[in-house]
């Protein structure tokens, strides 16, 4: 069964004028440290912080680019009460709080606060 795929910028990257990285994406990477079977489900890759994000459009057309994405592939499982967004026949997850409720209905792992 092919496995989900999770978008993130990378750990580090240039962006004005000095070296930053994406909170959202290490909310996303912290909780993957502390339930790591969690990235045997996954297939992460990375891109860049330059719009257009490739890898993330051609999947999910122009408007959608936003990392962390994460796009279920054909057949995976969804979780109860969480609202998956759908482009070019993809159901997917563009924000951090929504891809952790996806995990912790799937995997038993804790909801995140206030999401």
């Amino acid at each position: 069964m092919p496995r989900d795929t999770l978008f993130l910028l990378p750990p580090g990257f240039q962006a004005n004028g000095q070296r930053e990285f994406c909170p959202e994406c290490a909310e996303i990477w912290g909780l993957i440290a502390w339930h790591p079977a969690l990235k045997e489900t996954l297939d992460v890759v990375y891109v860049g912080i330059d719009h257009p994000r490739g890898p993330i459009v051609d999947l999910l057309g122009p408007s959608k680019h936003n990392a962390p994405t994460l796009v279920l592939a054909d057949g995976s499982p969804r979780a109860e009460n969480v609202t998956y967004n759908e482009a070019n026949g993809h159901a997917f997850l563009p924000s951090a709080r929504l891809i952790a409720r996806h995990f912790a209905g799937l995997y038993g792992t804790p909801m995140p606060r206030g999401g």
